[in-house]
């Protein structure tokens, strides 16, 4: 429980930090989503919080307008025909998901934690019940992950977002940061 505390604690100071130094970046990655196609900077979609609570997710939007809506990219038949320039190097560099600092300031998410599902991924919100992964504030990355992230089944996803939730603490968090970097360094797992 004092971990939890702690953890939040670390949430918002890191987050705080992060917009603050990493403005000049947001404002470049805005300028080239907008320059990039018509449409908003910033992608909004409901996902399901701590709790099973939703709330409305933040990314620098990286598909066009006439995508498909609330449907997983990786289940997309053709997602590359939807996703921009911009929005293809946001992905493989995971910029995309910067506006999420947002998400973790007002407490919607954490830093380390079960990537937040879609409201209508009832499958996978329903495996995350079985171990009580819905109980806690999803990540901005999570140990599922850096585990094998969209290549995993629904049944594995949530098997390691119960992992994590049965050994979360401060080593696990630096251990699933670090991969993240690597992951995200290598280009593995973006789709």
């Amino acid at each position: 429980m004092a971990y939890r505390f702690i953890k939040r604690f670390g949430d918002v100071v890191l987050a705080a930090a992060g917009l603050v130094v990493l403005s000049p970046v947001f404002f470049v990655l805005a300028l080239a989503v907008k320059i990039g196609g018509k449409g908003p900077v910033l992608f909004r979609q409901k996902r399901i919080g701590r709790k099973k609570k939703p709330f409305t997710m933040l990314k620098f939007r990286t598909m066009r307008m006439d995508s498909p809506k609330d449907t997983p990219t990786h289940l997309l038949e053709n997602s590359g025909e939807y996703i921009t320039r911009t929005g293809e190097f946001l992905r493989k560099t995971s910029l995309d998901e910067l506006p999420q600092l947002l998400n973790i300031l007002v407490g919607h998410m954490s830093i380390i934690g079960p990537r937040p599902a879609l409201w209508n991924q009832d499958d996978l919100i329903k495996e995350r019940d079985k171990y009580g992964a819905n109980d806690i504030r999803p990540g901005l990355t999570g140990w599922a992950q850096v585990n094998g992230r969209d290549e995993l089944s629904i049944s594995a996803k949530a098997e390691f977002d119960g992992e994590y939730v049965r050994r979360m603490g401060f080593l696990l968090d630096c251990k699933c940061f670090a991969m993240t970097v690597v992951k995200v360094i290598r280009g593995e797992g973006v789709k």
